[in-house]
């Protein structure tokens, strides 16, 4: 429903008209062969077609391009670049698949866009620690076309198929919430192409959630053997009569009758977690630096990989379809729906992915015509406050990017705003990391 009423708007004006011309055209000759240096010239960008299309996403904020687009293909150009934009004082704004809502791909201020779609490698699969690594240009649904065979699936859905980094600098959730947890209960590390150039790997250098596999008469550095056919899982004693041992056993006559296949993830899914304590890394190595990272809008730095919890694939799946006499009585009750999170005990009679409090409002607006612009705008910072008042949150899955800073201020206060600009001016104290969002 969602898309099909965003998809309903597009026709309804022109981009071209409704992109702000303002700031744009202040990068040198000499510049722009700077970036063609680094990531070759097909894969930079002056048009102005090409600049309108980055300077939008699915949301109602108005088209503002960057002067140029960029499409590195690997992380050093990424590294290079963020280095002489940064050196010369010219903004960056990242770039994924565009399907945001707040806003967050505009450039106010100009600069260059990093679009990091063609990064799109899997970089690592790890089916026995449920992680992968994939680069900023995996989508959600390619990671789970390339798992469809090993028994696992990355769960957390948003609605579009967005890019998975994408969906960690926005701090994605979706209809799943409920059950597998938002993007930060499933981002494990993340690489991040600071300001200036430096590389960052959140949890450490290849750390993932499980601990390197320690195997028989090796120190655990060793490659793993060779795949050998599954058996009958022995989970191991612990001392005594075990009730989880016992509830992990197969019951009788379970394996003659499974596939191969059964056999196989079964066998990988027990090991794995009767192996739970003894492989499990509890940290306590210092700040949180992923977490830092994780919804923070790239208004800190430039995410180029992350490394993902995945789980293993649900036996059923059940929706429910709610039927509405008409058309209009569908869209006459999305207008009175936020893109909010509301603890579970205040719904009341609100509808939505109720599990974990979030709730969408789509509004047909022109963004043409001022007044209406500013009577939805009212009605959306209303709706925000109501939230707030129950103790919900101004944002449930989308971000601040453009349109919620105020709301940002009146939920987490003067000083949580503070921090958070202690932190902006920390890693980023010329301020050119997709400037104007957040804060």
């Amino acid at each position: 429903m969602a898309n099909l009423l965003r998809a309903a708007t597009w026709g309804l004006f022109s981009w071209r008209g409704y992109c702000s011309r303002g700031t744009q055209g202040r990068l040198s000759a000499g510049f722009v062969e700077a970036l063609k240096a680094i990531v070759g010239s097909p894969h930079v960008s002056t048009a102005a077609v090409v600049r309108e299309q980055h300077g939008h996403d699915e949301s109602m904020h108005m088209c503002q391009p960057p002067d140029a687009v960029v499409w590195p293909q690997n992380v050093e150009q990424v590294s290079q670049l963020a280095a002489l934009c940064y050196g010369q004082g010219v903004p960056i704004i990242p770039f994924g698949t565009g399907s945001g809502l707040e806003g967050g791909v505009c450039a106010v201020q100009g600069g260059v866009c990093v679009n990091l779609i063609r990064m799109g490698r899997i970089l690592e699969l790890n089916p026995e620690d449920f992680s992968v690594v994939v680069e900023p240009g995996v989508t959600r649904k390619a990671l789970n076309t390339h798992l469809r065979d090993c028994g696992l699936w990355f769960p957390v859905d948003p609605g579009a198929d967005a890019s998975l980094c994408g969906m960690a600098a926005t701090g994605a959730s979706g209809t799943n919430s409920v059950r597998y947890g938002t993007m930060r209960d499933n981002v494990l590390n993340l690489e991040v192409v600071l300001p200036g150039g430096r590389q960052l790997h959140t949890a450490g250098r290849g750390r993932r959630f499980w601990e390197q596999r320690v195997f028989p008469g090796g120190s655990g550095a060793e490659n793993p053997p060779a795949r050998q056919e599954p058996q009958e899982p022995q989970v191991p004693s612990l001392g005594g009569e075990d009730p989880q041992r016992r509830a992990l056993q197969p019951p009788p006559g379970f394996w003659p009758g499974g596939s191969q296949r059964q056999r196989s993830l079964v066998h990988r899914v027990t090991e794995s977690w009767t192996g739970l304590k003894r492989l499990s890394r509890k940290s306590a190595a210092g700040y949180n630096l992923t977490g830092l990272f994780v919804g923070s809008e790239g208004t800190l730095g430039l995410i180029t990989a992350a490394t993902l919890r995945l789980h293993p694939v649900p036996e059923a799946t059940v929706a429910a379809t709610c039927a509405f006499p008409t058309v209009q009585a569908a869209v006459d009750s999305t207008v009175h729906i936020l893109q909010a999170a509301v603890p579970v005990a205040r719904i009341g009679t609100i509808v939505g992915h109720v599990g974990d409090g979030n709730f969408h409002c789509i509004l047909l607006v022109d963004p043409e015509d001022p007044e209406e612009l500013l009577r939805v705008q009212a009605f959306a910072e209303q709706l925000g406050r109501r939230a707030l008042a129950l103790h919900g949150t101004c944002t449930g899955e989308h971000g601040i990017g453009l349109g919620k800073r105020q709301l940002l201020l009146e939920e987490v206060g003067v000083v949580g705003m503070e921090t958070m600009r202690q932190l902006k001016a920390t890693l980023d104290p010329r301020g050119l990391m997709n400037p104007g969002k957040v804060l």
